[in-house]
């Protein structure tokens, strides 16, 4: 699998998958603003995308995660790296939280609504969570095993996918190399016709970030940001320093220049705001992972186990919609109902992958623990929280890629020869790729 690129001439500008993508992102904001009746037809473009995407989760999971605890051949490094990467979770979502309450109290975006509470519709909330809720801890550990191998796949559960590859992975190491040789192979080829299929898939993305933020600013409109433009700044603005204070944070504990990273991915991270998704980018980021020189047992465990467990951005969202709310029903937090809230967001947080509505179950079950506002006051957030996506998942997004790069400099999974390669190129030798297919795209 590690192929080396072949000398080629510097690829034209309009080739960068990059560009291609920043292309499809204005021209749909464009399209959204001037014909906003055509956001529902456009939606079926951005959706189309992330199902193609979806169909290569599953597959790509399980054989990277099989393949990287096969070679690794130690099931006790895995248990470390399933514990490095938790503990990592836990402080990287409880310092987001922190923060997001810190920018909350100073930019304060709620003061002055003045928001009457019965005038809300608590109906519109329900519509939008599907009726479901936030998982208890007992729930959601059930959840995480799967009572169907084929349903895990079929529904696209990385967690319960992630499980069974663990035990997959562990009995064909536990059973010995020698008699496992043929179907490692398999493996491993069929881990490059899922690349090959990935190839494929990406070069479709600039129409699925066109088709994505075409609905966004058609459906919504740009009145919205005038309305709850303090909360979006202060969601924004919050997220910039966060994304700092983590390429900072993350190049002194992985010794990786996360910067460069970011410039090396940033076709990626492009179509991760365009399409307002993580799963859009979650399978190609792995492989990115792995071409800079993460084991593919760490990539393949940290990425989609931070996928429920690692909402950095998710989390500064919440503990500032949270003030929003306080301070637009006039209901001032004291020190330790803050604090008390922060726990209660930390475990609510968890689990809110995949579950409809989710930040609104959070925040609803938040409330309604501490008795800060009637349940119904989530519906405030209904004009601002699809605005806000992109944030959430931009933020999401880098807080997982720096997670890997930490867990595998802490359980000694990195490559530095091929970390020099890939970002520092006039520091090592040709760079390998696992996606020949696509680096002329970015």
């Amino acid at each position: 699998m590690d192929l080396t690129t072949p000398e080629r001439a510097p690829a034209r500008w309009y080739r960068s998958l990059f560009v291609q993508i920043a292309i499809g992102v204005v021209l749909g904001v464009a399209v959204g603003v001037i014909v906003p009746s055509a956001a529902p037809a456009l939606n079926v473009v951005g959706q189309g995308f992330i199902r193609l995407i979806e169909m290569v989760i599953a597959p790509l999971v399980f054989i990277v995660v099989v393949t990287g605890i096969v070679h690794v051949g130690d099931l006790r490094s895995v248990g470390r790296i399933a514990g490095k990467a938790m503990t990592y979770f836990v402080v990287a979502s409880t310092c987001a939280l922190v923060f997001g309450l810190l920018v909350g109290n100073l930019v304060r975006p709620g003061a002055g609504l003045r928001i009457d509470p019965s005038s809300l519709d608590a109906s519109a909330v329900t519509a939008k969570t599907a009726g479901g809720e936030i998982p208890d801890a007992g729930t959601f550990i059930l959840d995480l095993i799967p009572s169907s191998v084929a349903n895990a796949f079929a529904t696209n559960d990385i967690l319960q996918v992630l499980v069974f590859a663990v035990f997959v992975g562990a009995a064909i190491a536990a059973i010995g190399p020698e008699r496992t040789r043929p179907l490692v192979r398999g493996l491993d080829l069929c881990l490059e016709v899922v690349y090959r299929i990935l190839g494929w898939v990406m070069r479709l993305s600039p129409l699925g970030a066109f088709g994505a933020m075409a609905f966004v600013v058609g459906q919504y409109g740009v009145a919205t940001l005038g309305s709850y433009g303090l909360l979006i700044a202060a969601c924004y603005a919050a997220a910039a320093v966060f994304i700092v204070l983590l390429l900072v944070v993350g190049q002194l504990l992985s010794g990786v220049p996360v910067w460069r990273f970011v410039w090396h991915t940033r076709a990626e991270f492009g179509l991760a705001l365009g399409t307002a998704s993580t799963e859009a980018v979650l399978p190609r980021m792995i492989t990115r992972l792995t071409d800079v020189g993460v084991s593919r047992s760490v990539a393949g465990l940290v990425v989609p186990t931070g996928y429920s467990f690692n909402l950095d951005g998710a989390a500064i969202y919440l503990s500032i919609a949270l003030l929003f709310l306080t301070q637009a029903f006039g209901v001032p937090l004291t020190l330790e109902q803050q604090v008390a809230a922060l726990g209660v967001l930390l475990l609510t947080s968890k689990g809110m992958a995949g579950v409809p509505g989710s930040s609104f179950l959070a925040l609803s079950a938040t409330a309604t623990s501490l008795g800060l506002f009637p349940v119904a006051g989530v519906a405030l957030l209904l004009g601002a929280d699809r605005i806000m996506d992109s944030m959430r998942v931009s933020v999401n997004l880098l807080g997982n890629c720096v997670a890997a790069l930490v867990v595998a400099r802490w359980q000694g999974a990195l490559d530095r020869e091929q970390v020099d390669a890939v970002l520092r190129p006039q520091h090592g030798a040709p760079a390998r790729t696992l996606l020949p297919e696509t680096t002329s795209l970015s």
